[in-house]
């Protein structure tokens, strides 16, 4: 009887031990038992403004609770994860390991939000595409058989809401991994297809100049 009491207290242990952790390395090499992560759901984006102290290696962020961080942006520069830039004023959004206040990515909303185009390819001779905009709202840029609805960032992947006329006009959600970002450039891809925009082209390169020009004459040319 005693032999059975012992043998189910040690089990009893050994149970209790192993749900505390599970078995790995330390980083200076050695084994030991660390604790078992519990899986974070949702999305775990940081957002706000760049602040007055950022430099060229740290973020300062004035996020939308409030808080000032300081974040090291060295290891999402060596991995292409800065989309845009950042400087003072900019809307940001910032996924980070807050234990080391290290940013992983960064996605500069402000240069995210405007008119992307590029050329259709039916005819080539038009731009179409989507307009990204302030409070999740988006917009087709002269498309019929596509209405884009919404748009937002999750966990550093881009989502767009849309409906197709030849889907049944039923809304659907698309997801797309940011390749490049700049003032004038904008890049995303899913899992088929990559997608390049830029900024319209309708714009007047001379507008915001005004040159008055005098009626030529005969004596102007007379030398």
């Amino acid at each position: 009887m005693k032999k059975s009491i012992l043998f189910v207290a040690i089990v009893l242990v050994l149970t209790s031990f192993m749900a505390c952790g599970s078995k790995n390395n330390k980083p200076d090499g050695t084994e030991g038992w660390v604790e078992t992560p519990i899986r974070e759901t949702g999305d775990s984006t940081i957002y706000g403004l760049c602040g007055v102290a950022t430099s060229m290696n740290t973020l300062q962020m004035i996020t939308d609770n409030g808080d000032t961080l300081m974040l090291s942006t060295e290891i999402a520069q060596e991995d292409g994860r800065v989309f845009g830039g950042y400087k003072v004023g900019d809307r940001l959004a910032v996924l980070a390991d807050l234990k080391v206040m290290r940013a992983t990515m960064v996605i500069n909303q402000s240069l995210l939000m405007g008119n992307w185009v590029m050329p259709n390819p039916m005819d080539g001779s038009s731009e179409m595409g989507i307009s990204i905009k302030d409070g999740g709202i988006a917009e087709s840029i002269n498309q019929s058989s596509i209405v884009y609805k919404t748009w937002r960032l999750n966990n550093g992947v881009l989502e767009i809401v849309n409906v197709r006329e030849d889907a049944g006009n039923f809304e659907e959600k698309e997801t797309f991994e940011l390749l490049y970002l700049s003032s004038d450039s904008l890049s995303y891809r899913d899992r088929e297809t990559i997608y390049e925009y830029k900024h319209p082209s309708d714009v007047d390169p001379y507008a915001g100049f005004n040159v008055d020009l005098e009626e030529g004459s005969f004596d102007d040319f007379v030398m």
